[in-house]
């Protein structure tokens, strides 16, 4: 079922950008930039640019990013899982660990809530979100870890949020002088956009990652 769902997105955004008509000449004259600086509402016009000319782009990493999930999820699937799995033990090292992840979980909420205002934040603050939540794991019980994972159904979770990442994308393309949270929806969503590709990919690298441990171990 998921699968039509994200086929029919798809081909949605690719008829949009099929059919859009190209710039008027008070457009040419002023300059595209401009005009989509104008347009976006946001200090940073470099994210109003991408928003606007290169929203498919976002969309089509977000995918690769899915895919390489369920590649790992099928390849380790074919695998058993390791019976015993050593953790780091050493006092110091956990105690560092430890400390990185919660520099790494800073890092990430700065950015997911301000990485708008810079090219590539929402992934960036992903990744660092992913490698505060791989520390702990290499510090923690997998077994317990991964049992969270399976009770709060974090898996459904992401692909919500993928599902969500399309929708804005099909909103804007279809409806971009729309009016979302009182703003034009090009500019509420770069915001949203940045929040949920970060949480996207930090799911993404903790499921990696869980993964990998509980079907390779450490080594």
């Amino acid at each position: 079922m998921m699968r039509w769902v994200y086929v029919c997105i798809i081909s949605i955004v690719f008829i949009r950008l099929a059919v859009l008509p190209p710039p008027a000449g008070e457009a040419m004259q002023t300059g595209i930039a401009e005009m989509v600086v104008q347009e976006a509402h946001v200090p940073n016009s470099v994210a109003g640019i991408l928003l606007r000319n290169r929203l498919y782009d976002t969309i089509f990493e977000v995918f690769v990013f899915t895919l390489a999930v369920l590649g790992v999820q099928y390849a380790l699937s074919l695998h058993t899982t390791e019976k015993d799995i050593f953790y780091m033990q050493d006092p110091s090292m956990v105690i560092l660990a430890r400390i990185a992840a919660m520099v790494s979980a800073l890092i990430f909420l700065e950015l997911a809530l301000r990485g708008h205002l810079a090219p590539g934040g929402g992934f960036a603050a992903g990744v660092a979100g992913g490698s505060a939540i791989g520390l702990v794991t290499l510090t923690g019980n997998v077994d317990s870890l991964y049992a969270f994972y399976q009770r709060r159904h974090i898996a459904t979770v992401e692909k919500f949020i993928v599902l969500l990442i399309l929708g804005f994308g099909v909103a804007f393309l279809l409806y971009p002088d729309a009016q979302l949270l009182g703003r034009p929806i090009s500019a509420s969503a770069i915001i949203m956009l940045n929040i949920l590709i970060a949480a996207k990919v930090a799911i993404g690298s903790w499921t990696i990652v869980l993964l990998f441990i509980r079907h390779r171990g450490l080594l």
